[in-house]
Parts: C-alpha cells; structure tokens; sequence
C-alpha cells in the first residue's frame, strides 16, 4: 500500500512530515531528503505498533495532487 505524505518547511529551515491516515505519525529533519528519509522509517514503525497491539492496519484514504 501507498501513502501519501505531507512535508512542511518550519520558520527555522527545517522540515517536517505527516501521514495523514496515521494519526501522530510525524517526523522532521534538517533538508527534505532527510525527513523523506525519516517519513517512510516512521511509517514502518506505525505499522509496526499497530499490528503488534494486534489493530488493523488503515487503508490509504488520502488522495495527492499539486496545484
């Protein structure tokens, strides 16, 4: 499954990460390759906890485009 990520740049230059269908799945990092970086090991953390506490797994909702 794919989902989709939103990436934020902070005041300070840093970044930031959020997964929309994973409630509290954040991450940041100083430059974007790092916090892509950290996005996708945060998600695989999520899951992670959620199929050890025996939860199910959400199917991807969010849908991305740019405009």
């Amino acid at each position: 499954m794919r989902y989709v990520y939103v990436i934020e740049r902070a005041n300070d230059g840093s970044y930031s990460a959020y997964v929309p269908d994973f409630p509290g799945c954040t991450t940041s990092g100083e430059t974007v390759d790092e916090v892509k970086a950290n996005i996708g090991y945060a998600v695989a953390l999520y899951v992670e906890a959620l199929r050890k506490n025996k939860e199910p797994v959400p199917s991807p909702t969010s849908v991305a485009d740019i405009v």
